[in-house]
């Protein structure tokens, strides 16, 4: 009994030493709720300066003193980051008598009783293998926007623990759950598939499994800067974020998930790019034509494009005009391209994954039904002979002409070149896509800057719409009258690029003279138009050839 009796007693006292530990921390009310959520995943945080941070660390270190001899483990992308957030907190903010030791070589907290706390980070993609065989209780992960989706997932193969209950406190007796939990901002390369999971709760661009996505595994408790009663009141730091350009300020003040920092497409408007179906009337002799990014794990994806003319923007074309406006030829049946400045509209998609080329050929064949298409553009890689069989190309063309459509094209693949030319297709108004084209629209806003080019776009999950958009846009330029190496129409304003010929001269840095030739303020365009600077530069400090001597 005695002995008993002993045991209760020093129970007791590891608690109560617990809870002096612990005293530095005090939750609000918003990481209050983030601590009491039971839903396996969590994301907590959205706008900058709700305590994201302290609240994640503080889970780990609950959880760690709770249950006896579980790891945890808490990451960031890169070493700096982890350096200067989490490892930084968990020095200023966790007393040194509530833990046995640190081992900094190896940034492992080890708890008094027998649990651990690893710190660590997954600079590259395949950095998470590191963690392949081991079993964490509780794995904390953040600036959850920083990861891919691949990364996540493999995580949370690792989210395990023996069969174990809890050994003291209120919850003793309870049987382990092991849960993952997130804290971000939103932006960067992981925005998409985090936003579908937390915010929209539907799986996200590949999510292999969607049928075993459970909306009510995923909550998310937004926090935002009222939220922490330190920086609610401070008119300096509020100030500070009101005073952000628009793509910072939205996610950093009020954590607006539509709006986010290195966000490529950030002109994107749903109501001013975006038409329903039933308000547009196409005529069948303007000029149509068929996008394709072709896949079969990742979807394939398909866009059907028309060319609209300016003067049909604010009327109907009546009777005789349509005859003036015929871009097909009734003897020869070519495409008579229409006047400069039309319009494109992307009027249909079709996007789907595990389909052959001959089932991917015979689906275009329907929903094309009578209309006349005059090219079909496909994804270049599709040219080329994986097997002594057919190309992809060639047996998607077998279909397609069975069935009276053309014969598929390689399409232009340049990648920066192409993103500009969409990027400014939107600034001038000169491209719009109809609602039914929910994958392109639900993609363009969530595509991110490379890192590595600021005019190009990195690659992820999800982007094929964008991909074959981009197809159609750049190689049926042509089709729709617009002329690439041009700016359509507002766009022109973007920068003194537009306003007349670049201006260089020898002698002084050419960084220096580009950045004194843009005036836009947006990343995106200021992209752009260094771009366009650059190779303009090189035609003109290129050396010129001597003449050639007569004799």
């Amino acid at each position: 009994m005695r002995r008993k009796q002993g045991q209760w007693l020093s129970e007791r006292r590891k608690i109560k030493e617990r809870q002096r530990a612990t005293k530095g921390y005090d939750p609000f009310p918003r990481q209050k709720e983030f601590h009491d959520s039971q839903a396996k995943y969590r994301l907590f945080g959205g706008a900058a300066g709700p305590g994201k941070t302290t609240a994640l660390l503080w889970e780990a270190v609950r959880i760690a003193t709770t249950v006896d001899g579980c790891d945890t483990l808490l990451l960031r992308r890169t070493y700096p980051e982890l350096e200067t957030s989490l490892l930084a907190e968990f020095r200023r903010r966790v007393p040194r008598p509530m833990y046995k030791s640190y081992n900094e070589s190896k940034h492992v907290i080890t708890w008094k009783n027998g649990s651990t706390t690893r710190f660590g980070y997954c600079r590259n993609e395949n950095d998470v293998y590191r963690y392949q065989g081991a079993e964490f209780l509780f794995i904390g992960v953040d600036e959850l926007t920083h990861f891919t989706l691949k990364q996540w997932q493999f995580l949370t193969s690792r989210n395990r623990c023996p069969a174990k209950t809890y050994s003291r406190g209120k919850s003793k007796g309870k049987k382990i759950v092991p849960c993952m939990a997130g804290a971000t901002n939103p932006g960067n390369i992981g925005h998409a598939w985090v936003k579908a999971l937390w915010v929209d709760k539907v799986p996200p661009a590949g999510f292999e499994q969607s049928g075993l996505y459970n909306p009510r595994d995923y909550e998310f408790i937004q926090a935002r800067l009222d939220d922490n009663p330190i920086y609610a009141n401070d008119a300096d730091y509020r100030r500070t974020l009101e005073a952000l350009p628009k793509y910072l300020r939205k996610p950093f003040l009020e954590g607006d998930w539509s709006v986010f920092a290195g966000q490529y497409f950030d002109i994107f408007d749903y109501g001013r790019h975006t038409t329903r179906p039933e308000e547009i009337h196409l005529e069948a002799w303007w000029p149509r034509w068929i996008s394709i990014d072709w896949g079969f794990q990742h979807p394939s994806a398909v866009y059907w494009h028309c060319a609209v003319p300016p003067e049909a923007y604010s009327r109907q074309p009546t009777a005789d005009s349509r005859h003036n406006e015929r871009v097909r030829d009734s003897e020869t049946g070519s495409c008579q391209l229409p006047a400069a400045n039309s319009r494109i509209i992307t009027y249909r998609e079709f996007v789907q994954n595990g389909l052959s080329p001959r089932m991917l050929g015979q689906a275009i064949a329907e929903r094309s039904g009578r209309e006349r298409i005059y090219e079909v553009f496909l994804s270049p890689d599709a040219f080329a002979h994986r097997t002594s069989e057919a190309s992809v190309a060639e047996q998607l063309s077998d279909v397609l002409v069975v069935n009276g459509l053309p014969r598929p094209t390689p399409a232009d693949n340049d990648r920066v070149g192409g993103w500009q030319w969409m990027y400014s297709l939107l600034q001038s108004n000169s491209w719009v896509m109809t609602d039914n084209c929910s994958e392109l629209i639900q993609c363009l806003p969530h595509l991110v800057r490379d890192q590595g080019r600021d005019a190009d776009i990195c690659k992820v999950d999800g982007d094929d719409p964008a991909d074959a958009a981009r197809y159609g846009l750049v190689s049926g330029a042509r089709l729709a009258g617009l002329n690439r190496s041009v700016i359509p129409g507002e766009a022109r304003n973007l920068s003194s690029l537009a306003l007349g010929t670049p201006h260089f001269v020898h002698g002084m840095p050419l960084d220096e003279q580009i950045v004194r030739q843009i005036s836009a303020t947006d990343p995106t365009s200021r992209a752009i138009h260094s771009q366009r600077l650059e190779n303009e530069a090189k035609k003109f400090f290129r050396p010129k050839r001597l003449p050639r001597r007569r004799w």
